[in-house]
């Protein structure tokens, strides 16, 4: 009975803080719970950073972040403790080693982390301020449009890792050039290769503060050639996370389109009435209104042109004799 009751307690929480098909009000409280707090921290961080308003209230401060810690450790033990309940064929600690390693407990772990280091090595305050933002990322795993993003990068990482690799070398390459060329007319400025990287970096990015700048013409002619190959570089990450995104998009309509079929063939959802069913599905896909609605005009037009060959199949057939009747 004990055990039961356990195992019982322990799909519960996997349910309400795991399971994203699982929706209840309770679930639903918890999430928002989680968000407003979340929210709150990184707006605390912004105030403390106000060095009058965090010494008005830095009782209230202090005691919010502890707040804060505590909520959110809760949050990572149930979380470790009930992903057990995730994949029955595997053993509860290797589903637990599996989400330990996964981005979204790494997240967890690093917005309460930076709290338990401090108790034991003393950080700075303002250090610790930033470290806290972090728990910002924990808003990932609310909102579709984040985890489409992640998912994006994720599916994409190596054709990012191609660009910072390219880029590396580009940047070694203009600094180690501009070094030949301009280390002699400005000895104080272009010191060394590592100290010409700065140049290179903004350069490349076609940020160019103006800060160092080349005054020889081969030093400006190059550095003209390597503005110009920075903005082609620059590109690169754009172009591959837009064809990431259209591509995860796409998949996700067809996700959706192939839930309201396999709705359709069971006889569960009806187009025009079913309204309700629909944009539960539309939420849990993550896909917009337009979207919705062209696929559920496309599988309408699909069913109608279903009906009327059905209708001509059945008028093909004599009712006297069944014999298919001449074109």
């Amino acid at each position: 009975m004990v055990f039961t009751t356990w195992y019982s307690l322990r799909k519960f929480v996997y349910n309400n803080l795991h399971n994203e098909e699982y929706e209840t009000k309770f679930s639903r409280i918890i999430n928002y719970f989680l968000i407003l707090l979340i929210i709150s921290n990184a707006s605390a961080v912004l105030l403390e950073s106000v060095n009058d308003i965090y010494q008005s209230y830095s009782l209230f401060f202090d005691l919010f972040e502890y707040f804060s810690i505590l909520i959110f450790s809760i949050e990572y033990l149930l979380r470790f403790w009930s992903i057990a309940e995730e994949s029955p064929f595997e053993s509860a600690w290797k589903n637990r080693l599996n989400w330990v390693k996964s981005g979204g407990a790494m997240i967890d772990l690093l917005a309460i982390l930076p709290a338990y280091i401090n108790f034991w090595v003393p950080i700075d305050l303002r250090f610790l301020r930033i470290l806290r933002l972090l728990r910002l990322l924990k808003l990932t795993r609310y909102f579709v449009s984040l985890q489409i993003l992640l998912r994006v990068i994720e599916r994409e990482k190596g054709s990012f890792q191609a660009v910072v690799f390219i880029l590396s070398i580009m940047i070694v390459m203009a600094a180690a050039c501009i070094y030949v060329v301009e280390s002699k007319a400005q000895p104080e400025v272009f010191t060394s290769i590592p100290a010409s990287m700065w140049w290179a970096v903004v350069t490349l990015t076609t940020v160019g503060y103006g800060d160092v700048t080349p005054i020889t013409p081969v030093g400006r002619f190059l550095g003209a050639l390597i503005t110009i190959l920075g903005v082609g570089l620059a590109a690169l990450p754009a172009g591959i996370l837009a064809t990431g995104l259209t591509h995860e998009l796409e998949q996700r309509k067809q996700n959706l389109e192939l839930k309201f079929r396999e709705l359709l063939q069971n006889a569960k959802i009806d187009l025009l009435i079913d309204q309700e069913k629909i944009e539960n599905i539309r939420k849990e896909v993550g896909l917009s209104m337009e979207q919705t609605q062209d696929i559920i005009f496309q599988l309408m037009r699909e069913q109608r042109e279903e009906a009327l060959q059905q209708e001509r199949e059945h008028y093909a057939y004599c009712p006297h004799c069944g014999k298919k009747l001449p074109d």
